[in-house]
């Protein structure tokens, strides 16, 4: 009886290791049935409270998107030149008087339509917020057939979603065969319900593999592995099979007979996967919110060698989101282009890889494990899945049976501030499949404050070798690239940075690939914003809904851009991390009006580009910044 005990509080010891991330094993503590959580339940009431204001997202700003132009919005039918075709039909709220929209109309922005100039064509017609610059009598929309030809039968942004997918996804009926295969072979040598092999922490290649050669090797040191026959009994025929690692359907594997083979025991591909070859190579890094497509183009501009898109959710791209799939759009001067996916389980992840291989054209795939946020971390992903070695081993593996491109990773030092425990998941991830790397010189706890630690940076890179490894962190001139170079890394990826980086510094990757300090003017500054507002307004539209959106993106932007401190103003070179000046005076008015962190001075750079801002119109940045009224 005393054996059997220690049996089960060891089983229930290795279950809540490895199957829950902390987060979750505190939350279900403070619900508990006894102990200190229940009374201390009144005195923690309050906390939580507090500490969502001090930190993380503004999850209680108010709405900012305009109302006042959906009640009087013309029918797309009207615009696209097929009234007489309208979608809705008879149930259609749209307007399909032009001249009864015009009367309503908001006045124009501008004299130059960016789409009409460089397209030949507004696709926007009548609603466009530049249309002067393209409507002749009647409302006609002008088109520049001579220009409108050398773009015609060109794709300029990749990846969209089309209609006929977002059904399968809504309708589930697309086709997982690779994922489907990889799961079952998850769930068929475990014999605990389908728990999907929380219990073991070997991959489902190797648990096969051991089957066929040493069973007494398969029993691991988990009490919940199935047990074998023994040397001495007679195994069952079912026994002497050894499935490839993606046979996990008992129908599709081929019984044999005979010694075991390396056919028998390595997968075989049908073509061998592209290789990811950035050593060296300026990698700008996938930015939440401000890493939008127009942002990339500008970053491209600049000297970015590899692009990545926003941090996508697994479970919403299986949904066929429209939002989500936003994410994954890649503009054809993307040359080096990568998605970011985020999830929990391997199922989600394994499909959503699938799906990915199928229907877009991507370069790379990271995985997200090293987001901090708490919406993200208490749901068991991002830095979650360095505490989940099963599932994580599990989402390496079976994201990179099911993709033809290779596989990279994103990871933190560690999840406490003084434990790091990259060093020890590195090597796991080389031998799981992944073809690179990047390494966050913080934790979680610490977020994006303090220094990043490159000297555990260098460390993990001579761990790493051969696979390559990419440092992140405090990359704030060209010679904190070359001293981060200098430490064995293969490569340099530049995000955030506080207080200064891509966000802030978009002519970071000029400044490192000259090896110079740019004093760049306030005038080539607001150029740059031209530029974004003009790439805003081709991606996103150029009618009223797209102006506002181009808006919300730049003033996300300027709620970073304002920390930038310009090199004539520095007393010494480089500008170092946590360094805020405090207020002052630029060399003129629009150097001093981008430094400045009021809200309302951003939204007055916005009104110099895009016009003025609706009625009760309010903004407040999405990631914290040092806005006041």
């Amino acid at each position: 009886a005393g054996a059997e005990k220690k049996v089960e509080e060891k089983k229930e010891e290795i279950s809540s290791c490895q199957s829950e991330p902390p987060a979750k094993r505190v939350k279900s503590e403070d619900v508990g049935q006894d102990g200190e959580s229940r009374e201390n339940a009144g005195a923690e009431e309050k906390e939580p409270v507090e500490r969502k204001r001090a930190r993380g997202q503004n999850k209680s700003r108010p709405c900012m998107k305009p109302n006042h132009y959906e009640q009087s919005r013309l029918c797309p039918s009207v615009t696209q030149g097929c009234a007489e075709k309208c979608y809705f039909g008879p149930r259609c709220r749209f307007l399909h008087d032009v001249g009864e929209y015009m009367a309503t109309k908001p006045a124009d922005l501008g004299r130059s339509c960016v789409l009409f100039e460089t397209f030949g064509k507004c696709i926007y017609g009548v609603t466009c917020r530049f249309a002067q610059a393209h409507l002749g009598d009647s409302y006609q929309n002008i088109v520049n057939t001579d220009l409108a030809k050398q773009w015609e039968g060109k794709s300029l942004v990749r990846n969209n979603l089309s209609k006929d997918l977002q059904h399968q996804l809504r309708k589930k009926k697309f086709n997982f065969k690779k994922a489907d295969e990889y799961l079952r072979g998850l769930a068929k040598p475990h014999g605990d319900g389908g728990k999907g092999g929380k219990a073991t922490g070997r991959s489902t290649e190797e648990q096969e593999v051991s089957n066929c050669t040493t069973p007494q090797e398969a029993l691991g040191d988990s009490p919940e592995c199935p047990v074998l026959p023994e040397q001495g009994e007679d195994p069952k025929p079912d026994a002497l099979q050894c499935p490839s690692p993606t046979a996990g359907e008992e129908a599709s594997s081929v019984k044999t007979a005979g010694p075991v083979t390396d056919e028998d025991i390595i997968k075989l591909r049908i073509r061998e996967k592209k290789k990811l070859e950035i050593q060296g190579k300026l990698y700008l890094a996938p930015l939440t919110t401000c890493g939008n497509l127009p942002f990339r183009r500008i970053c491209k501009r600049f000297g970015a060698d590899v692009t990545c898109g926003e941090m996508a959710v697994c479970t919403n791209l299986l949904q066929g989101q429209s939002s989500e799939w936003a994410l994954l759009k890649r503009h054809h001067t993307e040359d080096i282009f990568g998605v970011q996916l985020e999830g929990a389980f391997p199922d989600t992840m394994t499909k959503c890889a699938e799906l990915l291989n199928q229907t877009i054209e991507v370069d790379f795939v990271d995985i997200n494990v090293g987001c901090p946020i708490d919406l993200v971390y208490k749901k068991g992903g991002g830095c979650a899945l360095m505490t989940r070695s099963n599932k994580f081993e599990q989402i390496v593996r079976g994201m990179n049976s099911v993709l033809d491109v290779p596989l990279t990773v994103k990871i933190r030092t560690g999840v406490q501030e003084k434990i790091n425990v990259a060093h020890k998941i590195i090597p796991k991830i080389r031998e799981w499949g992944a073809s690179m790397v990047t390494l966050h010189g913080r934790s979680r706890e610490q977020r994006y404050t303090r220094g990043a630690d490159w000297d555990y940076i260098a460390e993990c890179a001579k761990i790493a070798s051969p696979m390559p490894l990419f440092g992140n962190g405090d990359i704030l001139s060209y010679e904190d690239a070359n001293r981060a170079m200098q430490m064995g890394v293969s490569g340099i990826m530049i995000a955030r940075q506080v207080p200064v980086g891509a966000l802030i510094k978009p002519w970071l990757f000029t400044e490192i690939k000259e090896q110079r300090h740019w004093d760049i003017s306030s005038s080539e500054r607001f150029d740059i914003l031209k530029d974004f507002t003009n790439y805003g307004l081709e991606h996103w539209g150029s009618d009223t809904q797209g102006v506002e959106k181009t808006r919300k993106f730049l003033l996300e932007w300027l709620s970073f851009l304002c920390r930038y401190i310009p090199v004539g103003l520095l007393e010494h070179l480089p500008q170092k991390i946590n360094e805020r000046p405090p207020y002052y005076v630029g060399r003129d008015y629009l150097e001093t009006l981008m430094a400045s962190q009021n809200v309302d001075d951003w939204i007055k750079i916005s009104e110099l580009l895009l016009g003025p801002v609706p009625t009760n119109f309010t903004f407040l940045p999405k990631h914290k910044a040092n806005s006041y009224r």
